[in-house]
């Protein structure tokens, strides 16, 4: 996005895109808002520039109280979760770097939330679930901005603020977009969220659909793999019998304990490497080519009828299943 949105916070949804807003003072970082000199002086302008984080993190705070965005402090008890969870799992050192670093400078940055739509005198998150659960584990209020936001809006923003942070893997942005999908929430609305195109968005929630969520949420946000690789894993889950396969080798506490992007590579190279290998083979009634082709794996057995050949023999196997399977059980016994 052109401008950074260091506090996260989206813009007015009542406020046309290219509204100007007002000039703010920065009183906390201590300078007054200057007009882009030009010619000689455009030096002392790439100079300004490159200010430090913090007068940045200082000059857009003032502009959101300025705007009426007061920050308040809350009980972390009060504050539930976001309805839509955007999140496959956060590393134990990426959380226990963020409590340091809150306990450290405190918190630098307010989470967004919203009054609670069905619960009195709670809230609930738009972003801001990691620096909510590291003031949970240190312990005292959490500063956060309370709006009124519908359903709509608090979906926008959560995924507005992941895409300006860069915060979110693939997988992870398009699990969240089918999520909000299957919750009943236009396109439109979840291609604003994301800030991705129709087609791209058409491309991540078609991928989701061909890979099991439970496969999904063991494997993790996988941050080093993008679309092309989670298309060849969902390649892969679709030969026959792999789906089981995957969910059984994620299983394993081996598997757990690896890092997300490791789960990815072996979880690949297991089902890379776990095609069952088919036998195959022809039967001939008599006096003709091939009438049935077998095929046969571990799990299942194909019988392919040649219409050619043989017309109508496939319905006639078919229509006689029934007493096919009698059949076989009075032989085996089954």
């Amino acid at each position: 996005m052109a401008r950074k949105n260091l506090i996260g916070i989206s813009d007015n949804p009542a406020l046309p895109i290219d509204a100007e807003r007002p000039v703010v003072g920065r009183p906390i970082a201590g300078f007054a808002p200057s007009q882009r000199p030009g010619g000689a002086v455009g030096g002392i302008t790439k100079s300004l520039s490159n200010i430090t984080q913090k007068v940045e993190r200082a000059q857009e705070l003032e502009r959101q109280l300025a705007e009426g965005h007061a920050i308040v402090e809350l009980e972390p008890s009060l504050i539930d979760a976001s309805f839509v969870v955007d999140r496959l799992g956060v590393t134990v050192e990426a959380q226990a770097a963020l409590v340091q670093q809150i306990r450290d400078h405190g918190q630098q940055v307010p989470i967004l939330v919203r009054p609670h739509p069905t619960a009195k005198e709670r809230y609930q998150v738009a972003y801001g679930h990691r620096r909510l659960a590291a003031l949970r584990e240190i312990g005292g209020k959490v500063k956060a901005v309370i709006r009124n936001l519908s359903d709509e809006q608090l979906v926008i923003s959560q995924g507005q603020e992941n895409n300006t942070r860069t915060d979110l893997s693939f997988i992870e942005r398009s699990l969240f977009a089918t999520r909000l999908e299957d919750r009943g929430f236009s396109r439109e609305i979840i291609m604003s969220s994301l800030g991705v195109d129709k087609a791209a968005l058409s491309k991540m929630i078609t991928i989701v659909r061909r890979l099991p969520v439970a496969v999904i949420e063991a494997v993790g946000a996988a941050p080093s793999f993008g679309r092309r690789r989670w298309m060849e894993m969902a390649d892969l889950l679709e030969r026959d019998g792999n789906r089981p396969k995957a969910l059984g080798y994620a299983q394993q506490a081996e598997f757990s304990a690896m890092d997300s992007d490791q789960r990815f590579e072996k979880l690949f190279d297991f089902l890379s490497v776990s095609k069952e290998r088919a036998k195959v083979e022809a039967w001939s009634a008599p006096g003709t080519t091939r009438t049935v082709r077998i095929r046969e794996t571990e799990s299942e057995t194909t019988l392919a009828f040649n219409k050619k050949v043989a017309p109508g023999f496939g319905d006639f196997v078919r229509q006689r299943l029934e007493s096919l399977y009698f059949e076989y059980q009075q032989e085996t016994g089954d």
